[in-house]
């Protein structure tokens, strides 16, 4: 059994990097999502956590520029969905949150308010508007996950009133809250008849 794990290991590791999931667009082509972070074994701590924060950037840009412009206002019809953000807000949401993280683990001040944490700030009008602060939260998340040393990992920031954990937990987050949010993206883009760009057929 234990010389079979290895083996084991090596088969899931080769399968999660180049499995395909065949299935065709059924709306508006968009390009195809950029190759996913290297499979090599990560030599830090730092970098460990920006290989996983680059998996969901490889799969939420991609997604969220394929939703149509009109479609950026579109929430989940239903009484089970009442209340639910719609695309736009979703995408600014998990944007702002990013943001918000980035700083505290930078030690730099965030002009982001609550509103703003709710559903993106006000300023985010278009599709493009949306598509450039999720780019740009995910380049701030990736220069404040490159702080995060074996020595600080357990270092807590930010101020008590706001976000506040540790450095690694604070690296974790913008990591697995972006996914949950993506899941809840796929809907959004399955139900306006599209297959997320992640989930389509590698050219």
């Amino acid at each position: 059994m234990r010389k079979l794990l290895p083996v084991a290991v090596s088969i899931l590791g080769l399968a999660f990097a180049s499995s395909p999931q065949a299935q065709a667009s059924q709306g508006p082509a968009a390009p195809p999502p950029k190759a996913p972070p290297a499979m090599e074994p990560p030599t830090s701590v730092a970098q460990s956590l920006d290989r996983q924060f680059g998996f969901v950037e490889h799969d939420l840009v991609p997604l969220v520029e394929a939703m149509p412009a009109d479609k950026f206002d579109f929430a989940p019809p239903g009484e089970g969905f009442k209340g639910v953000r719609t695309f736009k807000q979703q995408v600014g949401h998990v944007a702002a949150a990013i943001y918000l993280a980035s700083a505290t683990l930078l030690g730099e001040p965030s002009s982001l308010t609550e509103e703003d944490l709710k559903g993106g700030p006000a300023r985010l009008k278009t599709k493009e508007d949306c598509v450039s602060f999720l780019k740009g939260a995910f380049a701030e998340g990736h220069k404040a996950i490159a702080g995060v040393s074996e020595k600080n990992l357990l270092e807590v920031v930010g101020p008590k009133d706001r976000l506040r954990g540790t450095r690694l937990g604070l690296a974790n987050f913008v990591t697995w809250h972006s996914f949950d949010h993506y899941g809840q993206l796929v809907v959004y883009l399955r139900m306006n008849g599209l297959v997320p760009p992640a989930s389509r057929e590698r050219q």
